[in-house]
């Protein structure tokens, strides 16, 4: 069967999913890098042709005459004036103040001949190649126009098609996997449901819009059907996994445990559906979806650091990195907590902790588990590695924070976030350490110097690769790397580091070979002419890794779509107008609205929540006194604290996801008969953690003043 599925070495699922999936991510990269490859087209032209600006278009010649009769037209128009009676007119016409006539006269051809010469100078100076380099210059800027306008369409077809892709695979996330024939048909069964009302929903939607009398665009037409096609592909996979069961499901099975194996999203559009349609506003999920696309380049953003992080788990840097603290023997809780607050550095940029567990999750909990760690501790570390970057610079969930809250600056934000980020880092640390097993030793070898810097030169290669490409985008597009640019800058840097290591280990089989140096030099320059043309292992490893990005994308995409659905029945059911607007206390107000945004954290992605807080309950910690940096820096921590909170702690379900089944059955089996805190280390650690790190942050401040 898998033969038959094979075109040309890739199966069909490659063809059909992963590969457009790698086109619109690729589109969105170059897109971006486009655009500050315009800018700088635009300075380059402007050096080399002084006022390029104007030749970037063919001048339109003036059609004034420099050459007019001066005297021929004055008489033509006093002739005019003396002859145009107005019957209408009370007075008798003022007489033509000839002079003042011909001076206006004089001042028109004047300027008239100035036109003509900036024509003439502008034609003189469009030269074959000022031709040939605004040609250019013209055609990134139309590449760019375009892509701006095709983003929606493009994050549409990512949703749908990696969406897709996770129903295909089962790789939705929930709260327990499917084993029986009875989760599976539970399962299968809501998510038949859920792809139902999304059906009815879009399909409403697009009525809803036709009919309301407004002109819609091109673009919206295409995100209609699109959104339609899509969602009835995926009722008919629904219905096929309803009424199919896999071979491998477990017979029997319990009706309420399975409720657990029921995908999060389905859950959710199960809530949202139901109350728009008793509500009677049936196209209410459709309506947020069409929102959703309205921050395409957000959610776009999303794919492409799931697809970073899929890079990054195949290349050796991480090893790398991990191998330099191996010299030092450090304590599995040590490392864990070293591991920790290193990760928080690539979480800055992702802006949000879910997408670093996804991406290198798996990194994190092979690496302490070869170094000693017991799977319950390595869990914990591995949910908890993406939960202290989110309050550092450049964060981009604060940069929203800042845009939608005048009441806040960026810099103020990342200031507190800083003292923030020492405090949970510091917690966690005691934390692991006052429940490790066994007394704490740290024994450093004699010799661990010269270990240290023999496991430092194999990174001094990715310094200088990482250094080159970040100084080529500094001086060639005048881009650094920041929570704009990392998107586009990573995948190429991902790439080039991938490039570097199969020509390196080309070059380490033939050593190994003890071929001679011409031979060598012969299939390292084949190599790299395969690297080229795509034949060799260079190919399947991103092949691989964007293969495995889909599934990631399409659960995260999904949860995030029905998520901002959930956050507009809340809004519109204004069930947060249930809470008072002025309490007795600043405490008080603060109790109440540290459980509310914990209990959101715990429901909603990041980005959908912050809009959600913004709108709604943020002036609510204003009005009673509550300083508008204290309250998102509160917020910040209890929506860390929400994605490792039970029943739903996202971050688990994640770790769950990335690191196996048979990994977390296994952390359950070596636990059987220690105490309670062993058994759920992997939920109590983090958890205790932050919640102390919360309690710390919403109420310390209140004590001591804000001064």
């Amino acid at each position: 069967m898998e033969q038959t599925l094979r075109v040309g070495h890739r199966t069909a699922y490659e063809w059909l999913a992963a590969l457009p999936a790698f086109l619109v991510l690729v589109f969105v990269v170059v897109l971006n890098t486009s655009s500050s490859l315009h800018a700088q087209l635009l300075q380059l032209g402007e050096s080399m042709w002084s006022g390029y600006f104007q030749l970037r278009i063919d001048p339109v010649q003036p059609g004034c005459n420099p050459a007019m009769d001066i005297d021929a037209e004055l008489q033509r128009l006093i002739h005019q004036a003396n002859n145009s009676v107005d019957e209408f007119d009370l007075f008798a016409p003022e007489p033509v103040n000839e002079g003042a006539l011909r001076q206006s006269l004089l001042a028109s051809q004047q300027q008239c001949a100035e036109r003509h010469a900036l024509y003439e100078s502008a034609v003189e100076r469009i030269t074959p190649g000022v031709q040939i380099f605004r040609s250019i210059e013209l055609s990134v800027a139309s590449f760019g126009e375009f892509g701006m306008s095709a983003q929606r369409i493009m994050l549409a077809v990512l949703v749908l098609i990696c969406g897709l892709t996770a129903l295909f695979r089962r790789h939705h996330i929930a709260l327990r996997p499917m084993e029986t024939e009875m989760d599976y048909r539970v399962a299968a069964g809501a998510q038949l449901i859920a792809s139902t009302i999304l059906f009815y929903s879009v399909y409403s939607f697009k009525d809803v819009a036709v009919n309301s009398g407004v002109a819609i665009s091109t673009q919206h037409h295409i995100l209609h059907h699109l959104w339609i096609i899509g969602f009835a592909f995926i009722l008919l996979l629904s219905l096929y996994q309803f009424l199919f069961i896999p071979k491998e499901a477990k017979p029997g099975g319990s009706f309420l445990k399975a409720q657990l194996a029921v995908p999060l999203y389905a859950t959710m559009c199960i809530i949202s559906g139901t109350y728009f349609i008793m509500s009677g506003h049936s196209a209410g999920i459709g309506i947020y979806l069409n929102q959703m696309m309205e921050l395409s380049q957000l959610f776009l953003n999303v794919g492409l650091y799931v697809w970073i992080g899929m890079l990054l788990k195949r290349t050796e840097l991480a090893q790398k990195v991990f191998a330099v603290f191996r010299p030092f023997n450090l304590p599995p809780e040590l490392l864990a907590v070293v591991v920790v607050a290193i990760a928080a550095i690539p979480t800055a940029y992702t802006g949000a902790s879910g997408i670093f567990v996804i991406a290198v999750g798996g990194l994190i909990y092979m690496e302490l588990r070869r170094a000693g760690a017991r799977r319950q501790l390595a869990l914990a570390a591995t949910a908890m590695s993406g939960s202290l970057g989110v309050v550092l610079r450049p964060c981009l969930l604060v940069v929203i924070i800042a845009a939608l809250n005048n009441e806040v600056t960026t810099d103020q934000l990342f200031g507190w976030g800083v003292k923030v980020f020492f405090l949970t880092t510091l917690l966690f640390a005691l934390m692991a350490l006052a429940t490790r097993q066994g007394p704490a030793r740290l024994e450093i070898p004699q010799d661990v110097f010269p270990q240290f810097l023999q496991a430092l030169k194999p990174l001094l290669p990715y310094v200088v690769i990482i250094g080159i490409t970040l100084l080529i985008y500094a001086q060639a597009l005048n881009a650094y790397l920041d929570e704009f640019s990392a998107p586009f800058i990573l995948p190429v840097l991902l790439l080039v580091i991938l490039i570097y290591e199969r020509l390196m280990q080309e070059k380490d089989v033939l050593k190994r070979e003890n071929l001679n140096i011409d031979y060598v030099e012969n299939r390292l320059e084949q190599s790299w002419t395969d690297l080229r043309v795509g034949n060799d292992s260079l190919e399947k490893t991103i092949r691989e890794a964007t293969t495995e990005t889909t599934g990631h994308i399409g659960a995260l995409l999904m949860l995030m779509g029905l998520s901002v659905s959930i956050g507009g029945v809340i809004e519109r059911a204004e069930i947060m107008h249930m809470v008072p607007l002025v309490f007795e206390s600043p405490w008080a107000a603060m109790a109440v609205l540290v459980g509310i945004l914990v209990v959101i954290g715990m429901v909603m992605d990041p980005y959908g929540a912050v809009i959600l807080v913004s709108a709604t309950i943020a002036s609510v910690a204003y009005n009673n006194g509550i300083h508008p940096v204290h309250f998102w820096m509160v917020t910040l921590v209890a929506f860390e604290l929400g994605y490792l909170s039970p029943p739903v702690a996202l971050n688990h379900l994640l770790t769950r996801q990335v690191v196996g089944e048979e990994e977390v059955r296994l952390a359950k089996e070596e636990t059987v008969g220690q105490s309670f805190w062993y058994r759920h280390e992997k939920i109590l650690l983090p958890l205790v953690s932050m919640g102390i790190a919360l309690a710390i942050v919403a109420f310390v401040p209140l004590a001591i003043g804000y001064d």
